[in-house]
């Protein structure tokens, strides 16, 4: 009787028809499902906090290498203005040498100039001095303080040897002097520009003139003395003279 009775029970549940005590234990069974599942999430949760120290641990570029160091630098050019001085050829100057006279490595050397004709340009560079800003008081001393420092320039190179001697070898290489002109010249004539335009937007000079005429006018008759004629005279008082000549003839006309 009991097994006739079991197997009734089990066949009533397969066949899904309702019974009271046997089909109630099926909740029972399936409620833990959600208890189970509940923490998924929580194990998910913790991975933005392992992505966040990315960002930290990656500030500090690998790639960017040490800084340089300013003492080198120093070091590099003195050593190669002091070797031209003591009577050293362009020709006679190689990597390895400078870096020995300037008692660094010459990987120290590579890694800031990746030749000797980089490395003089920088030379050069050094023995410039920054063209002094204009005070912005008077257009015409400003242009008087412009065509003086090119005067100025122009006595020094004429009176460097060591200078020349650079400057001879920069501009025999194309790509460089061109560098120089785009940074060191075009600099200086940006700084006479601005006095141009300012004497334009005041009155001072006439506006139906290309600016860069004017200013060839300007600084035109220094580097003809200082580079084309190096025999003439670059005297005190020139830079007045040249200012004062030129913006008679470029006043506007009433």
């Amino acid at each position: 009787m009991n097994r006739t009775a079991d197997a009734d029970a089990a066949g009533t549940a397969e066949a899904g028809t309702p019974a009271g005590a046997a089909a109630a234990p099926a909740p029972e069974r399936q409620a833990p499902a959600p208890e189970r599942q509940a923490p998924a999430p929580e194990t998910q949760a913790p991975a933005p906090e392992r992505q966040v120290p990315a960002p930290e641990a990656q500030a500090p570029d690998p790639r960017r290498g040490r800084p340089r160091n300013a003492a080198a630098d120093t070091a590099i050019i003195e050593a190669v203005l002091r070797m031209i001085e003591d009577g050293v050829s362009i020709g006679e100057l190689s990597m390895e040498r400078i870096a020995r006279e300037a008692g660094v490595g010459k990987a120290t050397v590579y890694r800031r100039w990746p030749g000797k004709s980089e490395l003089l340009l920088d030379v050069m560079r050094s023995l410039d001095t920054d063209i002094p800003p204009p005070a912005g008081e008077s257009v015409r001393d400003d242009l008087v303080g412009i065509i003086e420092f090119l005067r100025i320039r122009g006595l020094a190179k004429r009176n460097s040897a060591l200078l020349r001697t650079i400057v001879t070898h920069v501009k025999a290489q194309p790509a460089l002097w061109r560098e120089y002109h785009e940074t060191v010249v075009q600099a200086r004539r940006e700084v006479l520009l601005s006095v141009l335009r300012r004497g334009m937007a005041c009155g001072e000079i006439r506006t139906d003139r290309d600016i860069d005429l004017l200013a060839d006018l300007f600084v035109g008759p220094v580097l003809s003395r200082a580079v084309l004629h190096e025999w003439a005279d670059l005297p005190p008082g020139l830079a007045e003279e040249i200012v004062d000549t030129v913006l008679y003839g470029v006043r506007p006309r009433v």
